[in-house]
């Protein structure tokens, strides 16, 4: 028999180290399409296991690979607050596992997303724009004096938050989780996954509007007119709106990767040429 048949049940203690460790190495895979999602699944992947551990069971089994493939979902968010969204997801399996029959699985990804906007703002803040400037000030100042515990000290004024962070983020997120998702019935499920959806959409469309970037340069020399101000005084964004729906059009039709990256750089490359004939 396999290990993966026999996983054992894990104390708590484990529980909660294993958010906070593979929290901190959530960034050690990146892509393109989903980010940090491979990240989040080898976070979550021991709990996934422990729930289906028999893969000689057909049914253990398609249950696993249904959670392993919902947990793909698109993920982007400061790893060490990430804990505590990974805690809370585990938990959410754990009550979907025992209750497949009231609990709707898609709350699990519309929690993530929803999350996903205030924990990075946080956590970038106080990790990258507080704890690392601090930190690395102070040990500046000592290497410039020939001190060889600048460094050092450096090193342990950004680790040790990020650790005690990670480790009480995942627990907190298991806990809580774990308390109030029982209590929860199927209409109060539902009125926390529309919540949740609109919290995510919300995300998303900062994200659409910050991170994309899309833009004309076409001008009409005889009238003076620029397009890209036009479309701005339409929508802001217009064109970042309108890329995103295509794309997402595309990815429901099941069209491949390699295609939507055609069409983006031809289609960037013609915007361009058409920008400099006119």
């Amino acid at each position: 028999m396999s290990n993966a048949t026999k996983t054992a049940k894990r104390s708590d203690f484990k529980k909660y180290f294993q958010f906070m460790w593979r929290s901190l190495n959530i960034q050690a895979s990146w892509n393109y399409e989903r980010q940090m999602n491979m990240g989040f699944l080898y976070g979550i992947a021991p709990t996934l296991d422990e729930l289906y551990p028999d893969e000689n069971d057909p049914e253990q089994l398609a249950h696993k690979k249904e959670a392993y493939e919902r947990e793909m979902a698109f993920y982007n968010c400061t790893p060490q607050t990430s804990a505590f969204t990974l805690g809370l997801a585990a938990s959410m399996e754990e009550q979907y596992a025992a209750d497949r029959e009231n609990f709707n699985p898609e709350t699990i990804n519309a929690v993530k997303t929803s999350l996903m906007g205030p924990l990075s703002g946080v956590g970038d803040s106080f990790f990258q724009g507080t704890v690392r400037l601090i930190a690395f000030g102070l040990g500046i100042s000592l290497a410039q004096q020939g001190n060889v515990l600048g460094p050092i000290l450096a090193m342990i004024l950004s680790i040790v938050p990020a650790v005690l962070v990670t480790w009480f983020a995942g627990k907190l997120g298991y806990t809580m989780g774990s308390k109030y998702l029982t209590k929860l019935n199927g209409g109060m499920m539902d009125k926390l996954m529309y919540v949740c959806g609109i919290v995510g959409l919300m995300v998303i469309g900062a994200m659409v509007a910050s991170m994309v970037g899309l833009t004309t340069p076409i001008t009409f020399a005889s009238t003076g007119l620029v397009l890209q101000d036009v479309l701005n005084s339409i929508l802001p964004n217009l064109l970042n709106l309108g890329i995103v729906m295509l794309m997402y059009t595309l990815i429901r039709k099941k069209v491949k990767t390699g295609w939507l990256l055609g069409i983006c750089i031809v289609g960037g490359v013609a915007i361009n040429a058409l920008g400099l004939l006119v």
